[in-house]
């Protein structure tokens, strides 16, 4: 069984001066009535945690200040994981369809990170009874009130 994937980044993270998602020219026809979606999910590559090291690191020593001693990967939004495939919902404020270029007010990846996919985010996908750990049930309950949340008492890092 062959397992090679092949992954194209359709286009990269802005991080200077402001954010963006800024697509490769190829792309900017898959921005086709995209207009009206307040959100976006944007899956990007965590290409400054891509080591065979970091790769390998499955848990942390107490990352989260509330959080138990030791976490596993795949209980964190960590960038280092066995594939750095990272996940963000952002806010649209303007798309230029023209240049291929979705302005934001903000994402959590670095300036030039390689963009997967993008996906809108649906209504649908809200999940009405979410449960999570006692240790992180004090984190914000929506995407709109993180941006005001101390996020930095939270981590040990």
């Amino acid at each position: 069984m062959n397992n090679a994937m092949q992954l194209k980044p359709i286009g990269v993270v802005k991080a200077e001066n402001g954010f963006a998602i800024q697509l490769d020219k190829a792309f900017i026809p898959a921005l086709k009535n995209i207009a009206g979606f307040s959100h976006l999910q944007v899956l990007w590559w965590g290409h400054l945690s891509d080591s065979d090291e970091e790769r390998q690191s499955l848990t942390f020593q107490k990352p989260y200040s509330k959080g138990p001693e030791e976490v596993g990967v795949f209980a964190t939004r960590a960038e280092v994981r066995p594939n750095p495939i990272l996940i963000t919902n952002i806010d649209v404020l303007h798309i230029d369809q023209e240049t291929g270029t979705i302005h934001i007010p903000y994402i959590d990846a670095a300036n030039n990170s390689p963009v997967l996919d993008i996906k809108p985010y649906h209504l649908s996908e809200r999940v009405k009874d979410c449960e999570v750990p006692d240790w992180c049930k004090h984190w914000p309950q929506n995407h709109e009130d993180t941006a005001s949340f101390d996020w930095e008492q939270e981590f040990n890092f």
